[in-house]
């Protein structure tokens, strides 16, 4: 197929076991581990919820890995966004799925790079205080040593590009101490190395609507801002009820899943849409969470399809549309087949996105 849009999903590297988080949180923890233990909270709370033909992966599996591959191609999605993380000084982790990717050479779908620059802290898991490892921002060296680690991936064939240009993320833009010397450094560096630039991307978060954590994107030199909009059905009279109740009464927020949300995101010539299939949080932070309920293949589909009208005027090359994600289990938002709905979030996508 070749959709109207070049969709890229965002890919969780946390399913194969690593010493550090063996530390934290016991022996083998993977995300698998909060995913598997769920249970519901409410009536009607549908948790857990099971991984469908791609079972209980590994992601040291090279088979695995191609699997995956197969079923994103065959279904539209043209990338992964691996999250990427360094932490400062050389501080990295989970980079081991990526790094067999780019020595194997295969799987075949094409990738880029989000940086997941935020200190890890206990607070998916219940234990807000504790921090696990801390973003560092050290100076111009580091930037220097961090573009230095990815230049390989950058120069892979396989590596997604606008205009030639590899394509790299920043998910907490607005903690950079100076993002706009960021942008020009890491550009200067990268016409250094032989490319001919880079395509930055920001993230505009904004989950309930309320306001955006980052919204100078343009002005700092990014190419583009992805709007992060939850699909809730939300208001603020709404959200004030739903956060006195958890506080009288403990418990997840809960919102119903909106079809006809991307009416209420921000858009505009420098702002790419993302589309969530669902969002339950609760596999990670508990009664700390936030789940949105009602959510379905179908309602998921009108809202790619409203996500892609927004920029269906676009250059093809500068046409992305972003999904989160392809298997962020834990946080009750993935694209791969579960044991309910099996190939329907995928199909939904594909429908939605529609061919030229």
């Amino acid at each position: 197929m070749s959709p109207t849009v070049r969709a890229i999903a965002f890919y969780l590297p946390q399913y194969h076991p690593i010493p550090e988080n063996d530390e934290w949180w016991g022996p083998g923890f993977t995300e698998w581990t909060n995913t598997a233990r769920a249970r519901p909270l409410f009536p009607g709370h549908q948790q857990p919820t099971l991984p469908g033909e791609l079972g209980f992966y590994d992601l040291r599996v090279a088979e695995t890995r191609q699997a995956q591959s197969d079923l994103a191609r065959a279904h539209g999605v043209e990338a992964f966004a691996y999250w990427h993380y360094w932490f400062g000084k050389g501080s990295r982790i989970l980079e081991r799925p990526f790094q067999e990717v780019l020595l194997a050479g295969e799987p075949e779908i094409s990738f880029c790079l989000a940086w997941a620059n935020q200190t890890w802290s206990g607070i998916w898991h219940g234990a807000s205080d504790r921090i696990l490892r801390e973003q560092l921002y050290p100076g111009v060296d580091d930037e220097r040593a961090h573009f230095e680690a990815v230049l390989p991936a950058l120069r892979d064939e396989r590596y997604l590009r606008v205009d030639d240009r590899p394509v790299f993320y920043v998910f907490r833009p607005e903690e950079i101490p100076r993002p706009a010397d960021f942008v020009d450094h890491w550009q200067s560096l990268a016409r250094a190395a032989g490319l001919p630039g880079l395509y930055l991307v920001a993230e505009m978060s904004d989950l309930l609507g309320v306001e955006p954590r980052y919204s100078s994107g343009e002005a700092d030199g990014f190419d583009a801002s992805v709007y992060m909009r939850l699909p809730a059905r939300t208001d603020r009279l709404s959200r004030l009820r739903m956060r006195l109740l958890r506080k009288l009464m403990g418990g997840p927020e809960i919102y119903p899943y909106s079809e006809a949300i991307v009416g209420e995101c921000q858009t505009g010539p420098h702002i790419q849409p993302c589309v969530y299939p669902n969002w339950d949080n609760t596999p990670r932070s508990r009664r700390g969470g936030l789940v949105l309920t009602g959510a379905t293949p179908e309602k998921f589909r009108r809202n790619v399809e409203d996500a892609v009208a927004t920029i269906a005027l676009r250059r093809r090359e500068e046409r992305l549309l972003w999904i989160k994600s392809w298997n962020e289990w834990a946080e009750g938002n993935h694209l791969e087949p579960d044991l309910v709905h099996g190939r329907a979030w995928l199909g939904a996508l594909r429908d939605g996105m529609g061919d030229d």
